[in-house]
């Protein structure tokens, strides 16, 4: 299928895992050996993958095949975004200025709060009854 050289990135967010390969291509992407326009049905997380071919002006230039899980549909989103710029990072490291500018190097670190024992949620209390 593709050749063995690629670079390699692992992306995060909330609870999603991404493992990015990037090739030499022309721009086709496949996540969970799906094409991106059938993994992800709304053009805005198409276009939060998008971004950091954007932002280094690199729009065709690369194939993407991923593997992603845990979470939800944006938060595999973000963190495919955060794996792809770690990757091509490794390809050039001349695109770290603008990766890094557009906050694409960082891992967002807000995770869903863990439930409390004695409270509905992580913060909502029992409702309370005055008799």
């Amino acid at each position: 299928m593709y050749e063995s050289n690629y670079f390699y990135g692992t992306g995060r967010r909330k609870s999603s895992v991404a493992r990015v390969r990037v090739y030499n291509g022309t721009g086709k992407i496949t996540i969970n050996d799906r094409d991106i326009d059938d993994y992800f049905g709304l053009e805005t997380l198409k276009l939060i993958v998008n971004q950091p071919f954007a932002v280094t002006g690199t729009e065709g230039k690369f194939d993407i095949v991923c593997r992603v899980n845990g979470g939800g549909v944006t938060g595999q989103a973000g963190a495919i975004r955060h794996g792809l710029a770690r990757a091509l990072l490794q390809a050039d490291a001349a695109y770290r200025p603008a990766l890094k500018k557009a906050g694409f190097l960082t891992r967002d670190p807000r995770m869903k709060e863990r439930k409390k024992y004695g409270l509905k949620g992580a913060r909502r209390a029992p409702q309370f009854s005055k008799r």
